[in-house]
């Protein structure tokens, strides 16, 4: 492999890890300050389930947006490789293709080329774990909170 391969991959997969980390540590912190804010909430329960949800979704977003930032900003380096379908590389469809491999939606507009890959498919995963770490704190405050007692 040459020495610009390779600088190239190791660039994609520390900016992987720093994104993954970051994510996990924003998801981890978003949800523990709504669980705490909720339980303190006073006034009817039934709302404190929309609010779960909404502070859920702003997290995914903030997430989304984090990796379509970092997808872009990796764009800039023609060796980390390039997005097929694209005829430019602009921050909206950074967050675009991030809103759909997060989602795992993927509708193949847009595919990577080259190394950033690595970070898509990272992502995939990353957004299949948040979601569903989501529809369970979801449940739980939907548990705690959705019959008036």
């Amino acid at each position: 492999m040459d020495p610009i391969t390779l600088m190239a991959h190791t660039a994609v997969v520390l900016a992987t890890a720093v994104l993954v980390l970051a994510a996990a540590g924003i998801h981890y912190e978003g949800l523990n300050y709504l669980a705490r804010r909720l339980s303190r909430r006073e006034g009817p329960r039934r709302p404190r389930v929309l609010y779960a949800v909404l502070g859920a979704l702003l997290l995914h977003i903030a997430e989304i947006w984090m990796f379509g930032f970092g997808i872009w900003g990796l764009l800039h380096f023609d060796a980390i490789g390039y997005l097929q379908g694209s005829a430019h590389h602009s921050v909206l469809e950074a967050v675009y293709l991030s809103a759909t491999t997060y989602s795992t939606l993927g509708f193949g507009d847009l595919v990577p080329v080259g190394p950033i890959r690595f970070v898509i498919g990272t992502e995939a995963l990353l957004g299949l774990l948040m979601i569903t770490w989501s529809a369970s704190f979801t449940y739980l405050e939907m548990e705690r909170n959705w019959r008036e007692r």
